[in-house]
C-alpha cells in the first residue's frame, strides 16, 4: 500500500488494453476514480490469443471491480470512534478480571493440536469462518480466540531448524525435545537406527494421566498411528514404521516394534481411540471391508496378526463384547457395521452421530431398531478403537455425512465417554489434515479442516467447565502459507488480490505458498489464474518454488489456554514446556509437591493462633 495507506490500485490487462482503477481511502466508501486505457507493447502470446484473452480478462476486470466495490464498504458502526473505544474498554475489563487467577486443580485436560496450524492459518481460518457465516470475516472470532491466555512456542527439533511433526509431538506430549522423524524417544536416538532406541524411551502426558487413574483418549482425523497420536503411546526411531510392513529387516531383527503393535501393547487401556488407519492392524493383502477392491487399502502386516482382535482378546471378559466401542471396532473387522454394503447407512458412524447429539443418559442401550446384529449396546466404557478409514480420514469438505463422522462429532463422543471416570480425563484431539491440505497446496481443504477443529473446540467448551478443565490449543509447526496482496476488507479469502503483477501483468490469488506443487509454467510463463477455477476445493495455490510437496515453516506457533492454571502458558516458551505446565495444573507426572501442600495450606498458619488462644483462655 502507498505511504499512509490511502490508495489501493487494481490493474487488469486484456490483450493490448490495460485498465487502471484507483480506489480512494479504503477506510471510507469506495470511490472509483480515474479509468483510463493505454497502449501496451504486445507479446507473442497476446497476439496469438488476443480476442479470447481480451474477452476473458475484461470479464475478470468486471468481476474484480464488483467484488471490490462490495467488499470494501466499511460497516457504519465502525466509522464511529466510540465503537472502537467501547470495544477496547470491554476488552480491558475482561483483562482486569483475569487478575483473579484460576488456581484450581485441573480434573480434566484437553490438548487440541492443529497439525500445521501456524499463525497465518489461524488468521485465514478466522476470516473463512466469518465469511461462511455471511460476514466480512476479519472481525469474527474463532473459539480459540476466546481463550484468555496466549503464548508462543518455539518449534525447532534438536537437529532441525524447521521441524517435522514427530519431533514436535515428542516435545508437546512427552516434554522432551527430540530429533526430527523420531517418536517418544530422546535426542539420543538417530532416525532409522533401531539400535539407538533402547533406554532412550520417554513417556507422555497421556501415560502420566493414565498412571494417575484418569481416563485417556485420542481423537484424530489422520491414521491413529500417525506422528501426533503415536507420540502419546509409542517409542520409535522412525515415524513411518506404521506396521511391520513398513519396517526394514534390520529394525525387525533388532527387536523394534511397529507403531500399530505399540498402540495395542504399550498402553492397552486407552479408553477412546477414534480416527483412521485400520489397514495397519490387519495381515498383508487382507481386503478392506469398506473398500474391498482397492489394493492400496489392503492390510499391511507381515506378522499375520489381527491387532484389533488381539486388542479385544487382551481385555477382561465383558469389557468389549456388546459395548458401543466393541461395535465401533467392527469397522475394522467387517463383523457388523461394514459387514455388507447395505449396512453402510447404519455404520459405525451411527454410533458416533447418535452419541454426539445426545446427553449422558442417552449412552444407555437404545431400543431396536438401533441395535446391531441383535446385540444391545452396553453403557460400559470399553477399550476398543473406532477406525473409520484404512488410512487417514476424509477431508471435511469431501466427507460423506451419512458414513463418516466429523471431528466435532468424534470429540463429543470421546468427552461423554471419558467423563464417566470420576478422577477425570486426558484427551488429545488432532486436526491432522490441516497439514495434509497445506502439503498438497490445497489451501481450501486446509482452512476448512482448521474451521472444523475450531468447531470441535467450541463443542468441547460447552461440554466441560473452565473451573475443572484445562484446555490448550496449539500447533506442532507452521507452513510456508501466506495471504496478502493488499486485499480490501471482506475480500473472499480464496479470491484474487486486487492487483496484477507489475512484472508479468497477470492476476494472482491472495493465498500463496513459498514452495509446493502449485508452481506452474504455461507457454513459458506463470499460469494465468483467471483461466482456472481457483475457488475449487482441490485448487493448488501458486508457489514460488516447485516442489511435489509443500514444506513446513519454521516460525513460532501460538498456544491458547483456558481453565485451571492456564496463566502458566504465557510469553515465549520452548515447545516441550507445554505438557509440564498441563501436568502441573492437573497434579500428575513429576510435579506434584504443590498439590500435597495445597491439601492443608492453613495448618501451619493456624498453630500459632491456636496457641495464643489457649494462653488467653488459661
Amino acid at each position: 500500500m502507498s505511504p499512509g495507506g490511502a490508495v489501493t490500485s487494481v490493474t487488469v490487462q486484456g490483450g493490448d488494453i490495460s485498465f487502471h482503477i484507483r480506489l480512494a481511502d479504503p477506510g471510507a466508501k469506495v470511490s472509483v476514480g480515474k479509468l483510463r486505457h493505454e497502449r501496451v507493447p504486445p507479446t507473442r502470446s497476446s497476439l496469438l490469443a488476443a480476442p479470447a484473452q481480451r474477452r476473458r480478462m475484461k470479464g475478470l476486470f468486471v468481476l474484480l471491480l464488483a467484488q471490490l466495490c462490495s467488499a470494501s464498504l466499511v460497516p457504519e458502526r465502525e466509522k464511529d470512534p466510540e465503537y472502537w473505544r467501547r470495544q477496547a474498554q470491554e476488552t480491558l475489563r475482561n483483562a482486569l478480571r483475569l487478575q483473579r487467577l484460576n488456581q484450581n486443580v485441573a480434573k480434566n485436560l484437553i490438548l487440541f493440536l492443529g497439525d500445521g496450524m501456524g499463525v497465518s492459518t489461524v488468521t485465514a481460518a478466522r476470516i473463512l469462518k466469518g465469511q461462511l457465516q455471511h460476514g466480512q470475516g476479519e472481525e469474527s472470532l474463532l473459539e480459540m480466540d476466546k481463550f484468555p491466555f496466549v503464548a508462543l512456542a518455539k518449534t525447532y527439533n534438536t537437529n532441525a531448524q524447521v521441524p517435522d511433526s514427530a519431533g514436535t509431538a515428542t516435545a508437546y506430549l512427552c516434554g522432551v525435545k527430540a530429533n526430527e522423524g523420531t517418536l517418544g524417544v530422546s535426542a539420543g536416538v538417530t532416525r532409522d537406527r533401531c539400535n539407538t532406541t533402547k533406554g532412550q524411551e520417554v513417556t507422555s502426558i497421556l501415560h502420566w494421566a493414565k498412571e494417575a487413574g484418569k481416563a485417556v483418549g485420542i481423537v484424530t482425523t489422520t491414521r491413529v498411528t500417525h506422528a501426533t497420536p503415536s507420540a502419546a503411546y509409542a517409542h520409535s526411531a522412525n515415524r513411518d514404521w506404521y506396521s511391520d510392513g513398513e519396517m526394514p529387516p534390520d529394525a525387525l531383527e533388532g527387536g523394534c516394534k511397529d507403531i500399530a503393535r505399540q498402540l495395542v501393547e504399550n498402553i492397552p487401556e486407552i479408553e477412546v481411540i477414534l480416527g483412521g488407519g485400520r489397514k495397519y492392524m490387519y495381515p498383508k493383502n487382507v481386503s478392506d471391508v469398506e473398500y474391498p477392491y482397492e489394493e492400496k487399502h489392503r492390510g499391511t502386516r507381515l506378522d499375520g496378526r489381527n491387532l484389533v482382535q488381539a486388542w479385544q482378546e487382551a481385555k477382561p471378559r465383558g469389557k468389549v463384547t456388546g459395548t458401543l466401542w466393541g461395535l465401533l471396532s467392527t469397522c475394522g473387522t467387517g463383523e457388523g457395521c461394514w459387514h455388507s454394503t447395505s449396512a453402510v447407512s447404519t455404520s459405525c458412524w451411527w454410533c458416533v452421530k447418535h452419541l454426539s447429539q445426545h446427553k449422558e443418559e442417552d449412552l444407555r442401550p437404545p431400543p431396536p431398531p438401533f441395535s446391531f446384529g441383535g446385540e444391545r449396546m452396553s453403557p460400559t466404557v470399553s477399550l476398543s478403537p473406532g477406525l473409520f478409514e484404512p488410512g487417514d480420514m476424509v477431508y471435511e469438505l469431501d466427507r460423506n455425512n451419512d458414513t463418516d463422522p466429523s471431528l466435532s462429532e468424534m470429540v463429543s463422543v470421546a468427552i461423554k465417554m471419558l467423563q464417566k471416570n470420576p478422577r477425570g480425563f486426558f484427551l488429545l484431539v488432532e486436526g491432522g489434515r490441516i497439514d495434509h491440505g497445506h502439503h498438497e497446496g490445497k489451501a481450501k481443504q486446509a482452512l476448512h479442516e482448521a474451521v472444523e477443529l475450531d468447531r470441535a473446540i467450541g463443542l468441547a467448551t460447552r461440554l466441560t467447565s473452565t473451573q475443572d478443565t484445562l484446555s490448550v490449543v496449539t500447533a506442532d509447526h507452521s507452513h510456508v502459507f501466506t495471504f496478502g496482496g493488499y486485499t480490501p476488507r471482506g475480500n473472499p479469502i480464496f479470491g484474487l488480490a486486487p492487483m496484477q503483477s507489475d512484472v508479468d501483468r497477470k492476476p494472482f490469488t491472495s493465498i500463496l505458498y513459498g514452495n509446493g506443487p502449485g508452481y506452474k509454467i504455461v507457454a513459458g510463463e506463470r499460469e494465468n489464474v483467471s483461466a482456472v477455477d481457483f475457488a475449487h476445493a482441490d485448487y493448488q495455490a501458486q508457489s514460488a518454488v516447485p516442489l511435489r510437496q509443500e514444506t513446513h515453516g519454521g516460525e513460532d506457533v501460538a498456544v491458547f489456554a483456558r481453565g485451571p492454571m492456564a496463566h502458566l502458558l504465557h510469553g515465549v516458551h520452548e515447545q516441550n514446556y507445554i505438557p509440564h505446565a498441563m501436568a502441573y495444573a492437573a497434579c500428575i507426572g513429576s510435579n506434584r509437591g504443590h498439590c500435597n501442600a495445597a491439601a492443608s495450606p492453613a495448618t501451619p498458619l493456624l498453630l500459632p493462633f491456636l496457641g495464643l488462644l489457649l494462653l488467653l483462655l488459661c
